[in-house]
C-alpha cells in the first residue's frame, strides 16, 4: 500500500476533465485489499485469469477493458505530476507521433548514491541517460519508449496489435514495432513524474539485467533492428544494443590489462613507445573528457562514473553472455520495490571480484618495483602501465565501497522551503514526508515538546501533529550558528488530508534532483566513506 497509494492518488489528481479521465489499476496479483482501495478512491481495479506475458500481457488486457484515445502508462511506483497530460497530449497533433516519453525522476536515493555516501552531492545513475542521452536521441528522431511515464496513441497500438510480447522489455520493442508502421516516439525532457528508485543492490541488478537481456533480445525478433521492416539504415544502427554488448567486455579488459602485464611481462601494445602513446592516445583521452565535461558538466565525473561501471561489470557480463547464448532463457522479473524490501547487506560476489583485481594489480606493481623480483624488463611501456594500474586501483576501491549496503528508506524526506505554522508559531517547512515535517523557527521562540499542535501547510487542510523534539542543525562536528532551530513534527494523516498531502508532495512541487555537481564535495564524501565517519549524512 505504501507504494501503490501514491501512484493511484496521483493519477486520480491529474489535471484533466473528470468525465474523460479513467484510472485503471492492472493488478496481476489479484489483491482484495487493493480492489477495496480502488473502489473507495474511484479507480478501476482490473484483473485477468492468468499472468501470461507478464507486464506486456497485463497492459494488453488493460487495453481490452478501456477505450480512451490515449493510454498513459505508469509503473506501480511512479506518481504522475498534475500537469502530465497537459504537457504531453499536444504532441499528438502530429499524426506521426505514436508515443511521448518523459524522463524518470526519483524521490529516494539509489543504492549507488547511498552506499558511496553521496546522497546530497552525486546524481542518481539514470540522470545521464534521461537528462542527456535521451534528449540527444530525440533530436535524431530515434527516441524510444521507456515504459513508465509515457503516453501512447491507441490507434498506433492497434496498428501493431498491442504491446509486443516477444521481449521482456516491451517498451523498447513497442517503439521499434511502431517505427515499422511509420510511428515515432517523441521525448519530452521535462520532469512530469516522480518515482521510487531501486532500493537495494538486489533490485538494482534485477532491473538492469532485465534491461540488458531485453535489449539483446531485440536482435533475435522479427520486429527488431536487424529484421524489422520499414527501418532506415541509421535507425537500425542506432537501435542496436551496442552499449550492452560492448561496455562490459571493454571494462574487464581495461581492469585486467595492467595486472596481466605485471605478472606475465607481455605488453598489450607491441612496438609502441611511451612517446607514441603520449602523442596519439593522450590527446584522444583529453578530448573525450573535455567533450563529456562540455556536454554534461553535472552528470559525469570520470573516476566516479568509471567506478560505478566497474561495480556493475562482474554481475552484468554474465547476463550479456547468457543473453547472447539463450536470449529467451530468463523470464520477466519485476524489480522489487517497497519499504520492507531489505535483503542483501553485502554483495560478496562483486566484492570478491573487485578485491582479487585490486590485490593482483597492487601486488604486481609492488613486485616489479623490486629489481630482483621484477617480471617486466625496464622499458618504455612501464611508466604508462604504472599510471594505468594506480588509476585502476582507485576506481576498483571506489567500486568496492558500493558493495557495502546502507539503509535506504523508501520514503525519504523531500526538501521544502515554504511557510508553515504549528501551535500558532510561524516558520518555514524545510523537510516533509507523509508522516513527518521539520519546520524552521527563530532561535528565541518558546516551544514545548511533547505537545499536540495544529499544523497549517499550503494545499492541505489543517491537521494535528506531535512536536517531539527541537534541534539545532550541525555542520560536521560544529554547532550551527544560524539564528534558527528546528521543530520535528510527527503525524498520522487519514482521509482527505492524507490524499492532499500525497498530491502536494508527489505531483509537481518538489524535487530531489542534484542540479549542481560539486567535485570537492564528491571527493570529500568518498574520502569520508572510505576512511572515517560519513559527515555527508549529518
Amino acid at each position: 500500500m505504501d507504494v501503490l497509494e501514491r501512484t493511484i492518488i496521483g493519477a486520480l489528481g491529474l489535471h484533466y476533465p473528470e468525465e474523460k479521465l479513467k484510472v485503471y489499476v492492472l493488478d496481476d496479483q489479484r489483491r482484495d485489499w487493493l480492489r477495496r482501495f480502488c473502489e473507495e478512491k474511484g479507480a478501476i481495479h482490473v484483473i485477468r485469469p492468468d499472468n501470461a506475458h507478464a507486464k506486456a500481457g497485463n497492459m494488453n488486457n488493460g487495453l481490452t477493458v478501456s477505450d480512451g484515445e490515449f493510454v498513459a502508462v505508469f509503473d506501480a511506483d511512479f506518481v504522475a505530476h498534475r500537469n502530465f497530460l497537459r504537457r504531453t497530449l499536444p504532441f499528438f497533433t502530429d499524426p506521426s507521433i505514436g508515443i511521448v516519453q518523459t524522463p524518470q525522476h526519483f524521490f529516494n536515493r539509489d543504492p549507488v548514491q547511498i552506499n558511496l555516501g553521496l546522497e546530497r552531492s552525486w546524481p542518481d545513475e539514470q540522470r545521464l541517460f534521461f537528462d542527456e542521452m535521451a534528449a540527444s536521441r530525440d533530436a535524431w528522431d530515434i527516441s524510444f519508449c521507456c515504459g513508465s511515464c509515457s503516453i501512447t496513441r491507441r490507434a498506433a497500438l492497434e496498428a501493431i496489435g498491442g504491446f509486443p510480447t516477444e521481449s521482456i522489455t516491451e517498451d523498447l520493442l513497442t517503439t521499434l514495432t511502431m517505427l515499422n508502421k511509420g510511428y515515432k516516439t517523441r521525448y519530452l525532457n521535462e520532469r512530469l513524474s516522480i518515482g521510487l528508485a531501486a532500493e537495494n543492490l538486489k533490485g538494482y541488478f534485477v532491473q538492469r539485467q532485465r534491461w540488458c537481456q531485453g535489449g539483446i533480445q531485440t536482435l533475435f525478433v522479427h520486429n527488431g533492428p536487424l529484421r524489422g521492416p520499414g527501418l532506415s539504415l541509421f535507425q537500425r544502427i542506432m537501435f542496436l544494443p551496442v552499449s550492452w554488448l560492448v561496455q562490459y567486455f571493454v571494462r574487464v579488459a581495461i581492469l585486467i590489462v595492467p595486472a596481466m602485464y605485471f605478472w606475465t611481462g607481455y605488453p598489450p601494445l607491441f612496438f609502441t613507445e611511451a612517446a607514441d602513446l603520449v602523442s596519439h592516445q593522450l590527446p584522444v583521452l583529453v578530448a573525450y573528457f573535455l567533450l563529456m565535461h562540455w556536454i554534461t558538466p553535472t552528470r559525469y565525473l570520470p573516476v566516479v562514473s568509471s567506478a560505478v561501471g566497474a561495480f556493475s561489470t562482474f554481475r552484468m557480463l554474465p547476463t550479456v553472455i547468457s543473453s547472447l547464448i539463450r536470449p529467451f532463457g530468463r523470464p520477466f522479473r519485476v524489480t522489487p520495490k517497497g519499504s520492507s524490501n531489505v535483503d542483501n547487506k553485502f554483495d560478496g560476489y562483486t566484492f570478491a571480484c573487485l578485491a582479487i583485481l585490486i590485490a593482483a594489480t597492487a601486488l604486481g606493481l609492488v613486485i616489479n618495483i623490486m629489481p630482483e623480483w621484477a617480471r617486466i624488463p625496464p622499458g618504455e611501456f612501464s611508466p604508462v602501465a604504472i599510471y594505468w594500474a594506480l588509476v585502476n586501483v582507485v576506481v576498483l576501491t571506489i567500486a568496492a565501497l558500493v558493495c557495502f549496503e546502507k539503509t535506504n528508506p523508501a520514503s525519504e524526506s523531500l526538501r521544502a522551503d515554504e511557510p508553515a505554522r504549528f501551535g500558532g508559531i510561524a516558520g518555514r517547512a524545510v523537510s516533509l514526508t507523509l508522516d513527518k515535517a521539520v519546520v524552521e523557527i527563530p532561535i528565541g521562540t518558546d516551544v514545548e515538546t511533547g505537545k499536540v499542535v495544529e499544523v497549517t501547510l499550503h494545499g492541505v487542510e489543517p491537521f494535528e501533529a506531535e512536536l517531539r523534539r527541537v534541534t539545532r542543525r550541525t555542520q560536521g562536528r560544529r554547532r550551527d550558528t544560524s539564528p534558527f532551530k528546528y521543530g520535528h513534527l510527527h503525524y498520522d494523516l487519514t482521509g482527505a488530508a492524507r490524499d492532499q498531502m500525497i498530491i502536494k508532495l508527489y505531483t509537481g512541487d518538489y524535487s530531489q534532483d542534484i542540479e549542481e555537481l560539486r567535485r570537492r564535495t564528491v571527493a570529500a564524501g568518498l574520502f569520508s566513506r572510505t576512511f572515517g565517519p560519513d559527515y555527508q549524512r549529518v
